[in-house]
């Protein structure tokens, strides 16, 4: 696991190189059909050679929930254990880990009439007002969302709205019973926090280049999306949309989208600090393959 753009791909295709791997993509942007430059979703070429479960397995019309995303993974970590092999989890979606390892509280399903409602009056206040409220009803949940983040706040409102009881309360009371596996957590953390963002802004611009808008203007004309999909919240892809509306210019969309994935980094490297028992591995420095290749052997069988 790591933040936007530390190398977990070719760390992990790397390993596959090295050991019979089955690799899992844990990301909540990969899994939809049709976004593939503003994801850095790996080409055919690579996909051909080490295939990547839970990719492409959504229209981007379609919502797709940690709770799924539980159930997909342990599916494919039981059928790659069935095959002698090692699942080899890569991704950036931390509460899709966290969910896995920890286990996760059985939530309210999603109410559609709920969510019309919340952003109809988003519409009208603004997220961040949408936030404010979200404090007077579920301050823990409030501290730990950006005000900006219009899909969490929504999920904690409707879920605040549908049962009476808040997101951070459903979340405190017991779990599912977790994965029984035996998970070794690498993490990709570069040591220069300035190394990060200039990979990040290198990254947005190599995007830009191949297509990035015009992904998004094909992704405009399917007849079901809209910017309120789940799948057009994401980092890039709002910011994007909202240039080809007319309402940014492309020079302020592309700097809204480097500073948004700068946002989340620095919010996936807080997830990471909260995990226990994991190890730290710099991927830029010569030896980080060599260690998680290490780690790894330690806990094959013999």
């Amino acid at each position: 696991m790591g933040p936007t753009a530390s190398g977990k791909t070719d760390i992990a295709l790397q390993l596959a190189d090295e050991f019979p791997i089955d690799l899992i993509s844990v990301d909540s942007a990969l899994v939809y059909r049709g976004m593939d430059i503003g994801t850095a979703k790996p080409d055919a070429d690579i996909l051909r050679r080490v295939p990547h479960r839970l990719i492409d397995i959504r229209d981007p019309e379609e919502n797709y929930s940690a709770g799924e995303f539980v159930r997909d993974a342990c599916a494919e970590i039981d059928a790659s254990n069935e095959r002698g092999r090692i699942p080899l989890l890569v991704g950036g979606t931390m509460m899709y880990f966290r969910a896995l390892t920890e286990g996760m509280a059985e939530l309210p399903a999603a109410d559609a009439t709920i969510r019309a409602a919340i952003d109809a009056e988003a519409e009208t206040a603004g997220w961040p007002a949408m936030h404010a409220l979200l404090g007077k009803v579920d301050p823990l949940a409030a501290a730990r969302i950006n005000p900006h983040d219009s899909q969490r706040i929504q999920r904690a409102l409707e879920v605040y709205r549908l049962s009476g009881k808040s997101l951070s309360e459903w979340q405190a009371g017991d779990s599912p019973e977790r994965q029984k596996e035996k998970f070794l957590k690498v993490a990709l953390v570069t040591d220069s926090r300035a190394v990060l963002h200039a990979r990040i802004a290198a990254r947005l611009q190599k995007m830009l280049q191949n297509g990035f808008v015009e992904e998004v203007e094909t992704l405009m004309a399917r007849p079901g999306l809209s910017a309120t999909h789940s799948s057009m919240r994401a980092v890039g892809y709002r910011q994007i949309w909202t240039y080809l509306e007319g309402n940014d210019s492309r020079e302020d969309a592309g700097a809204k989208a480097l500073a948004a994935t700068r946002q989340l980094a620095k919010r996936q490297l807080t997830w990471l600090r909260s995990e226990r028992q994991i190890t730290s591995v710099d991927p830029l420095e010569t030896d980080a393959l060599a260690a998680i290749s290490i780690l790894l052997r330690g806990q094959l069988p013999d």
